[in-house]
């Protein structure tokens, strides 16, 4: 199901908005800590690169020499088979990595509520 949709017949408490900035610690729960995502790109080379705004994401550098491959072979573009992939695997790493984040912002707002609604009932016995 979409976002739209869980939020229609979803309770949206506990549904996160996908506009807004995480609500919980993003270390919280990793002992060990997590390793930070970077830009590889510089705004510089993307803007040198004329790259969309739609691809300016964490797979610009891809993007990148994709888009490089292409001009560079011109009209042989089959010939950028390997750089095509190595974008859209990475595309695809990203999306995995936000809908795992949404879900375990989900799971957090899901656990508070069950937090609260416990100590509520504490407080009435």
């Amino acid at each position: 199901m979409g976002n739209v949709v869980a939020q229609a017949i979803g309770d949206r408490s506990t549904t996160p908005d996908y506009k807004a900035e995480p609500t919980f610690d993003p270390l919280y729960g990793f002992s060990s800590g997590r390793k930070e995502r970077v830009m590889v790109a510089t705004p510089e080379e993307m803007e040198s690169a004329k790259l969309p705004l739609k691809d300016r994401d964490y797979c610009a550098h891809k993007a990148i020499a994709y888009q490089a491959c292409r001009q560079k072979v011109w009209p042989f573009v089959y010939q950028c088979a390997h750089e095509k992939h190595d974008y859209l695997n990475c595309q695809y790493d990203d999306y995995i990595l936000r809908m795992k984040e949404h879900e375990r912002e989900r799971r957090l707002l899901e656990r508070a509520k069950r937090k609260a609604a416990k100590a509520a009932r504490e407080e009435e016995e």
